[in-house]
């Protein structure tokens, strides 16, 4: 953000100005190679560091709840829900109150608050660290899968035995562990005892095997999820160029700008995860008897229903969009439709109340599926099919232009979008959408959720009493108390 902010102040680091009367598309100066490179530079900076916080602080705040406190895993329940609240919050700060300093203070005020609010944020960060609950490091999850599936690989002649307790697994108490589960029973060749003495790429303990099976049986529901987030895509670019040609007029002195429209995803999103939370969850709650109202996949599959909707609903917005400018003779890009910019708010509005259903509930699940010690990882997740969400968009919407123009027709998607047919392309995407939500239904049907907290709880009061059986727990007391009487 500094480089960002200097990038935008110091008139060297500039592009140079046409002035404001010249249109950015009229302005026939560039930047040099220099500028370009130190502006990307910036970018790519901010790009590498959102990738490693992103996915970290979500999950060092969920850590801070105590599974095993029944008050505080009750308190987690909530905490996506006013996580993700929180972080909208600031995008619709940044959106209205920053958009403004950029456009009628200066680039370099507008920059530059945000970089001093990050740099205390630091600050309070690090202050507070002696206070946080900090797990121990658990080595690299991806080392730990790929022993797993290397071991498996080289095992694969080898018979799993019906008995999961002849498979190999820590001995001893202390050992974080996990039951063997009965699904992806492939990979429990990787945890097959051997007579010689095995390296831990031939043989691994059952818990690092189960670890591995809930990180892969949740990469359907990730592929299930790029569709969705390659929709996100289109409410930053196509909803906002059919904005362009509407009537944007609020009165006799001012044009709402297109962009604007996004601060109602936002509005609706915020307002809908606190009723999410303080209302339909309590009441829901009465009759599943589930803490969390419904359950994470189904509150994803309500998200992704009501994308459906939302194409459909772009898809009617557009053809009447279409009927209007075509009634009235216009078919010029620089023409103005009379009909209201307001017209496309259904979409935007459903937009912001599909994610509260969609991107809560996905962050939530791939951090509450993960195995303890790959939580970073699964929350990556989560970001990781918002990034390929982004590109499947751009293949997609370049593959449906390219596609349509073929055999000399004119195509759906056109620079001069009075000339385009969106409305087919949103109903090709409603089409996709409703295939996506399908496969998700069928991966969701199948997906075993993981143990909870409780029933591994019941397993370690289990253990305790075992390992006191065998003398684990006496022996654990009686060494302290020998050293301090020898002290």
């Amino acid at each position: 953000m500094c480089l960002l902010s200097l990038v935008v102040t110091i008139p060297t680091l500039k592009p140079p100005s046409c002035g404001k009367s010249v249109s950015y598309l009229d302005c026939d100066k560039h930047p040099s190679s220099f500028q370009t490179a130190i502006f990307y530079t910036a970018l790519y900076i901010i790009a590498v560091g959102a990738g490693g916080t992103k996915p970290n602080i979500s999950t060092m705040g969920a850590d801070q709840f105590d599974d095993f406190s029944p008050k505080e895993r009750a308190q987690k329940l909530t905490f996506f829900n006013w996580w993700m609240f929180c972080i909208y919050l600031g995008t619709l700060f940044s959106s209205t109150f920053l958009v403004y300093i950029q456009d009628n203070v200066g680039w370099g005020i507008g920059y530059g608050l945000p970089t001093a609010g990050l740099a205390a944020a630091m600050v309070v960060f690090i202050v507070g660290t002696p206070m946080y609950r900090h797990k121990p490091p658990c080595g690299s999850p991806f080392t730990k899968m790929a022993k797993v599936l290397v071991a498996a690989a080289r095992n694969w002649n080898q018979v799993v035995p019906d008995d999961p307790k002849k498979l190999y697994e820590y001995s001893g108490p202390g050992k974080y562990k996990i039951g063997h589960s009965s699904s992806l029973r492939l990979l429990d060749r990787a945890a097959v005892r051997t007579e010689e003495p095995v390296s831990e790429w031939k043989m691994c303990p059952v818990t690092q095997v189960e670890q591995t099976k809930q990180m892969v049986k949740m990469v359907p529901i990730l592929v299930a999820t790029f569709i969705p987030s390659s929709l996100l895509a289109q409410t930053h670019t196509l909803f906002i160029k059919q904005g362009v040609t509407l009537n944007r007029s609020m009165g006799p002195h001012f044009d709402i700008p297109p962009a604007c429209l996004l601060v109602f995803v936002t509005i609706f999103l915020l307002i809908s995860i606190v009723l999410y939370d303080r209302f339909f969850v309590p009441t829901v709650r009465k009759y599943t008897k589930n803490p969390r109202g419904i359950t994470l996949l189904q509150r994803m599959a309500i998200g992704l229903a009501l994308h459906v909707v939302i194409m459909v609903v772009a898809s009617l917005v557009e053809r009447k969009r279409l009927s209007v400018a075509k009634d009235h003779g216009i078919f010029e890009n620089d023409q103005t439709v009379p009909l209201s910019i307001f017209v496309l708010l259904p979409q935007f509005a459903l937009m912001g109340i599909g994610d509260s259903f969609l991107e809560v509930a996905r962050l939530e699940f791939f951090y509450d599926q993960a195995p303890e010690g790959m939580k970073s990882l699964g929350t990556a997740y989560w970001t990781t099919g918002i990034g390929v969400g982004y590109f499947l968009s751009s293949f997609i919407l370049s593959t449906v232009a390219d596609v349509t123009k073929k055999n000399g027709r004119k195509g759906w998607i056109l620079d001069n979008l009075n000339e385009s047919r969106l409305d087919y392309y949103y109903a090709f995407y409603a089409l996709l959408s409703f295939v996506n939500l399908l496969f998700f239904i069928l991966v969701a049907k199948y997906f075993v959720y993981n143990n909870e907290v409780n029933e591994t709880l019941n397993e370690s009061q289990e253990d305790i009493g075992k390992w006191t059986e065998q003398g684990y727990i006496s022996e654990l007391i009686r060494r302290p108390q020998e050293q301090m009487e020898v002290a």
